[in-house]
């Protein structure tokens, strides 16, 4: 069975947000703070070697999802395609999944006390697309699917874990190909 994630090159990221942008405006979200994806700024080393990355996140579509554990209600469910599904129609907008999610992916909608999430564009996806985020990319750093295939095709230097990710020991599925610097242990978040 494929187990489907995103891919980001950290190499051609320039971050200028325009998959954030697709990704919030695809969805429709209205409240000020709320993304699905979100580009993250940050810089390492030191002179004589400074460095500059950006990272792209969303969810991560987890081996052994917290939020889907931990969901009193089986709102947050686990699919035949490894992606990670929200339903709101069952959510109560307890926000265990929220408060259980060690990347913060899960919102809080407070005008309909619902929580939400990317869902890696399935209706697009449904049609064949790409999710909005991938296309919107115009340094193609993003890709989405099988993550075996992902792997052969962009080699064996993509990673799962870095020093500005956090570990949450979900298995999460994304899969990242580093830039040098994305290494380092000692990194500062930056606003540009």
């Amino acid at each position: 069975m494929a187990i489907l994630g995103f891919y980001f090159d950290s190499t051609r990221c320039i971050g200028c947000r325009a998959c954030q942008i697709a990704c919030k405006d695809k969805n429709r979200i209205m409240e000020p703070g709320i993304t699905f994806r979100t580009v993250s700024s940050f810089e390492a080393g030191a002179y004589p070697n400074p460095g500059i990355f950006h990272m792209a996140t969303t969810c991560n579509h987890c081996e052994s999802p917290a939020c889907t554990a931990n969901c009193p209600t089986g709102a947050m469910r686990k699919t035949a395609d490894g992606t990670v599904q929200h339903d709101d129609e069952l959510c109560i907008g307890c926000q265990t999944c929220v408060q259980s999610c060690p990347y913060g992916v899960p919102k809080l909608f407070e005008g309909d006390m619902k929580v939400r999430k990317c869902d890696a564009c399935i209706a697009f996806r449904q049609a064949g697309k790409n999710p909005v985020c991938v296309d919107a990319c115009p340094m193609r750093a993003l890709d989405f699917g099988d993550t075996d295939e992902l792997k052969s095709k962009y080699g064996s230097a993509v990673v799962s874990e870095l020093p500005c990710m956090p570990d949450g020991g979900t298995g999460q599925n994304v899969l990242v190909k580093p830039k040098d610097c994305t290494l380092e242990d000692a990194f500062r978040s930056v606003i540009i």
